[in-house]
């Protein structure tokens, strides 16, 4: 069984073993479950056009657990695909951001099941993409210096994320400074103490190169966390940035009786193809797709670049291996997520945790994908990891990361500004999109400026104009509409 594993995921080739991939998988899993819990607070929390919310009728939350488990369900199944078929240590879950837009901006202007029904048709265009070859192109012509800025970017991003998410770093609320450390300059509450820990023990499990650092990180972590709950009764945050309270997830034990859940899945097939063109035209949902369309597009670039770089698995030009297969499998995962009634599915940059602790190959996105589907029964046990106890992996990946920024020829402007420009804004405005959009728009005007016109690939001519219209998207739409 072994060796049929080792030769199909050509384990030993890549310098792993089971164990190690068995490892990553779980710490992927682990750094990414929120999901199951984040997703169904955003998407059962909002109306549709109709006064409706997802899952639950007239009830505003009525579908979280159908959403939860349908979240589940879905990532697990497509992550499994992943690891089978393009043999790369990513999962794959609703998309956070994406399914932000979705809940305010599309089903806010028709049902939830038209605004999904777009997230099936977004999909199928990007699917099509990559079929024809267009999506692989586009990443190919990307400069092998912005490709590695890309993956520095995301490192900072997933590092801020990471912060935010454990309250260490928090809005300030104040024109100047917008955030700030803790609450008022100070770090708050025992949640913010039970991720300091957790930080500085992956920190010294990672220095003296223990295998396991972040897995072992994470359980220890949650086993204090659990501790610290049962002595301080520490409530949830409840969505007030302000609060001492944990983030997401209140790391209490569950009795013996709620470990197991029947899960319902009854979201699924809950979706109209071509209703939104009914309900809003045809101008504004083909805006509406667009804008899906290219955060999805790039944003998965961006990831499958991180995740390669960090597992060692790019070539010379920055392009992982099996790129077209990758590329295939998330944007079928963007159609099936809306086929769920969940919310486009992508690829996660969570999965660097993975990688950081071992995972090289498609069997660490299996052992993820099996977790996902364990948890749509034992979403209970799930929901005992503290989001505090996870995100500190994040900061360590966001280090590791940043050590490819020595890659980048910082004394040749035309390619460290938009480098500069791709890393910082990818933290700064909380989008993977919009950094990798700001640097591919300074290249391109820097080459210009330059008299070097020639040396741009006629795709980045393509890709600059796209992502003029999706930063200029308000008054276009405005004006078509």
């Amino acid at each position: 069984m072994t060796n049929t594993l080792d030769r199909f995921f050509k384990i030993s080739q890549r310098g792993s073993s089971v164990g190690q991939e068995v490892r990553g998988g779980v710490v992927t899993f682990l750094t990414m479950a929120y999901i199951i819990v984040l997703n169904p607070i955003i998407l059962s929390g909002v109306a549709d056009a109709d006064g409706n919310y997802l899952g639950g009728g007239s009830v505003e939350g009525g579908g979280f657990v159908t959403i939860a488990a349908c979240t589940a369900l879905v990532a697990g199944v497509l992550t499994i695909l992943m690891g089978v078929v393009a043999n790369f240590p990513i999962a794959l879950a609703t998309g956070l951001g994406l399914n932000a837009f979705v809940a305010f901006a599309v089903a806010s202007q028709m049902s939830w099941a038209d605004a999904m029904g777009l997230v099936v048709l977004e999909g199928i265009v990007i699917l099509v993409l990559v079929l024809t070859g267009f999506r692989k192109a586009v990443f190919d012509a990307v400069p092998a210096q912005l490709k590695t800025a890309i993956a520095v970017g995301i490192g900072l991003f997933l590092t801020l994320i990471g912060l935010i998410d454990a309250g260490f770093v928090r809005g300030t609320g104040n024109a100047s400074p917008p955030i700030g450390m803790g609450i008022g300059g100070e770090l708050s509450g025992w949640p913010v103490l039970v991720f300091c820990l957790g930080l500085l023990l992956m920190i010294s499990l990672h220095a003296r190169r223990v295998p396991g650092a972040i897995l072992i990180g994470i359980v220890v972590t949650t086993i204090v966390a659990i501790i610290v709950q049962a002595i301080t009764d520490t409530p949830g945050a409840g969505g007030d940035p302000a609060s001492k309270g944990w983030n997401l997830n209140v790391p209490a034990l569950p009795g013996w009786d709620g470990i197991v859940s029947t899960p319902d899945f009854s979201l699924l097939g809950e979706f109209n193809l071509l209703g939104s063109f009914e309900r809003v035209g045809v101008v504004a949902a083909v805006l509406l797709v667009f804008t899906l369309m290219l955060a999805d597009f790039f944003d998965t670039m961006g990831t499958m670049t991180a995740v390669g770089a960090e597992a060692g698995l790019n070539d010379e030009d920055g392009a992982p291996e099996g790129a077209q297969r990758i590329l295939v499998v998330d944007s079928v995962a963007a159609a099936v997520g809306g086929v769920a009634g969940v919310s486009s599915n992508t690829s996660y940059v969570e999965s660097t945790a993975g990688v950081a602790d071992g995972a090289r190959t498609g069997l660490a996105s299996v052992v993820t994908g099996i977790c996902f589907l364990l948890a749509t029964v034992f979403t209970p046990i799930v929901q005992v990891i503290p989001n505090e106890a996870a995100v500190a992996a994040l900061v360590i990946v966001g280090f590791l990361m940043m050590t490819q920024v020595t890659e980048i020829d910082w004394t040749d402007h035309e390619i460290a500004i938009p480098a500069f420009l791709t890393i910082a804004l990818m933290p700064f405005t909380y989008s993977i999109t919009a950094g990798i959009g700001a640097g591919f728009l300074a290249y391109v005007v820097l080459k210009v400026v330059m008299g070097k016109m020639r040396e741009i690939h006629v795709l980045l001519w393509v890709i600059a104009v796209l992502f003029v219209i999706y930063f200029a998207i308000d008054p276009i739409t405005r004006a078509l509409t």
